[in-house]
């Protein structure tokens, strides 16, 4: 039950709701687990607060990327990446992306199990 200040409550302890940040981070490691080893630690790096400069750049191209997948080689896969990728930096976003990226991986999952 919330008591509309954020908190949830549970059987008499108070749990906080995860941050934004916390989210995006989970859903960030939900799809490294998926990715090929060396696109996922290119991933990893990405994230490291240090490569702010790199990861705002390369988001802005995944977006651009993303925008233009009517092009070969381009995909629409590209999208959602750079908006993750920039949703660590951009507060409002993260939560959205967090759970939009969640919500995508849970179709991907039920899929390879119905083809199994």
């Amino acid at each position: 039950m919330s008591d509309g200040t954020g908190d949830l409550k549970s059987r008499g302890q108070t749990m906080t709701r995860p941050t934004g940040q916390q989210e995006l981070r989970a859903a960030f490691k939900r799809l490294e687990r998926d990715l090929p080893t060396r696109l996922a630690s290119a991933l990893r790096w990405l994230r490291h607060p240090a490569s702010r400069w790199a990861r705002l750049p390369a988001g802005l191209a995944l977006i651009l990327g993303g925008v233009f997948s009517f092009l070969p080689i381009l995909g629409v896969w590209m999208l959602p990446l750079g908006l993750m990728l920039i949703a660590a930096d951009v507060p409002f976003l993260r939560r959205p992306m967090a759970r939009f990226t969640m919500w995508v991986i849970d179709r991907v999952e039920g899929l390879r199990k119905k083809r199994a």
